[in-house]
């Protein structure tokens, strides 16, 4: 039995820690890269251009429409001033949709941010108490131009012009009712007043919730590190964006185009020239990240192609396709667990782990698999399956749930523990009993999700003395 084999080479120092935790808690975030916190080489070194997250799933409180969620700049701590966390300005921050499965973008929403100072004559990101995104003791804000480019015939259209994007939530003193004043009046109207869409842009608590202390030698070399949310309390910056299927779908209709494609990227001038006190940027714009489907890169592409998959598109993601059959994931369990994983194999017919190309590749096969497909990394959404509404699985499409992962994500998907149970071939009858055990032991978010659009939880206060 796995739990014995386990205990029996790693546990036997800790066994009753570990085992009152959940023995399979360590297992887990080794795919703690699912989400891309430091994903690769440049984007670690440049967190304003880094995507963390993305979020895709059919508005639970608008069913008619979709609601698209981006996350950018990993690990905020909340008290990080004086200069907080701001957008990159003269980059392309953009969501791309395909919605006819050739693996090209149709669609573009393009978000560019400005920066506004109220005085330079000061260190101060707010000067008192801001009760308003217009308020004058906001030193430091920043607004966006939100467009949308169709691809394929070029056209483009402005949907929102210098919108102003929350700020961070420096703390209480400084920014009283942060909550309703700040975070919940970015949200801005566009579009058709009978079936309106909606933008928000600002900071939230980060989603996204695993341990991450995989990283010391495998929970400490002994498994006694596991079981903690060890995003908890920290910030992202995001952009969300909620509008009609129509909107999305190939030639507007989404009855008969339900099934979408979607990545996120960031985009930036190729050259950037130093001077003293100052930096400017030129040449054509260079895509510098990207991020849809969550495990692909962060643990399915190899550290040295990390950097230039942030730079491709998913056109060119067959070179990936044998990385994502036979994945390092399984390898590494076995070697280090003794784990009976499904490998796969070209010497032997039928394992050729078809399972991982649907889900990670192709979408699924009577579910969010588009006709003529083209394999590709990114998130699929079947927008003609209606939201769940009572007794949601955090384990979507594996829990019974097909509102859910990898049926586009939502926010308390548990993309960890589903991830994790792919590999280990959940979705191989000779390998759904062990691996639909697999938990890394933190099955939700530190904080609640809000309830409506922008759905993400209000970020952690400045203020507080111990936010993690």
């Amino acid at each position: 039995m796995l739990r014995t084999r386990m205990r029996t080479r790693v546990l036997a120092a800790a066994a009753t820690l570990v085992l009152g935790a959940g023995l399979y808690a360590g297992l887990g975030p080794l795919v703690s890269g699912a989400s891309s916190h430091r994903e690769a080489p440049l984007t670690g070194a440049d967190p304003q251009i880094d995507g963390t997250d993305l979020y895709a799933f059919v508005s639970p409180d608008r069913p008619d429409t979709v609601t698209l969620v981006s996350n950018w700049i990993p690990f905020q701590e909340p008290a990080g001033g004086p200069n907080f966390y701001a957008w990159a300005t003269g980059v392309n921050y953009d969501i791309k949709i395909d919605n006819d499965g050739d693996a090209k973008a149709d669609l573009t929403y393009r978000w560019v941010f400005h920066n506004h100072y109220r005085n330079s004559d000061t260190f101060l990101y707010n000067t008192g108490p801001v009760t308003s995104l217009t308020d004058a003791d906001l030193n430091f804000y920043q607004t966006y131009d939100l467009y949308r480019i169709n691809v394929d015939t070029g056209k483009s259209a402005t949907l929102l012009d210098n919108a102003i994007a929350a700020p961070s939530n420096v703390g209480a003193a400084s920014m009283p009712s942060y909550n309703a004043n700040l975070f919940d009046s970015a949200v801005k109207q566009f579009g058709s007043s009978g079936n309106p869409s909606y933008s928000w842009v600002g900071q939230s608590d980060d989603p996204f919730f695993l341990d991450l202390r995989v990283f010391d030698l495998l929970y400490g070399a002994n498994l006694m590190e596991v079981g903690d949310d060890t995003l908890a309390g920290f910030n992202v910056s995001a952009f969300a964006m909620q509008v009609p299927k129509a909107a999305l779908a190939a030639k507007g209709d989404a009855a008969a185009n339900p099934i979408i494609g979607i990545w996120t990227t960031a985009s930036r001038r190729s050259m950037r020239v130093e001077a003293p006190g100052a930096q400017d940027f030129s040449g054509k714009f260079v895509q510098v990240s990207r991020l849809g489907m969550p495990l692909v890169n962060e643990v399915v592409v190899p550290v040295g192609a990390k950097d230039y998959f942030n730079s491709s598109k998913p056109s060119g993601d067959g070179v990936y396709l044998p990385k994502v059959q036979d994945p390092e994931l399984p390898h590494l369990l076995n070697a280090v667990y003794g784990t009976d994983v499904p490998d796969s194999d070209s010497s032997t017919p039928g394992i050729q782990r078809a399972d991982l190309i649907s889900v990670f590749l192709t979408g699924v096969q009577g579910l969010n698999m588009p006709a003529n497909v083209k394999a590709s990394e990114m998130l699929r959404l079947n927008m003609s399956i209606a939201p769940c509404t009572s007794a949601c699985s955090p384990f979507g499409v594996i829990g019974g749930d097909n509102a859910g992962f990898p049926n586009g994500r939502r926010l308390s998907d548990d993309i960890i523990d589903v991830s994790l149970r792919v590999v280990l071939g959940v979705l191989l009858p000779s390998h759904q009993a062990i691996a639909d055990t697999i938990s890394d032991g933190a099955q939700v978010n530190d904080v609640s999700f809000n309830t409506a659009f922008p759905y993400l939880a209000y970020p952690h206060s400045g203020s507080n003395a111990a936010p993690h």
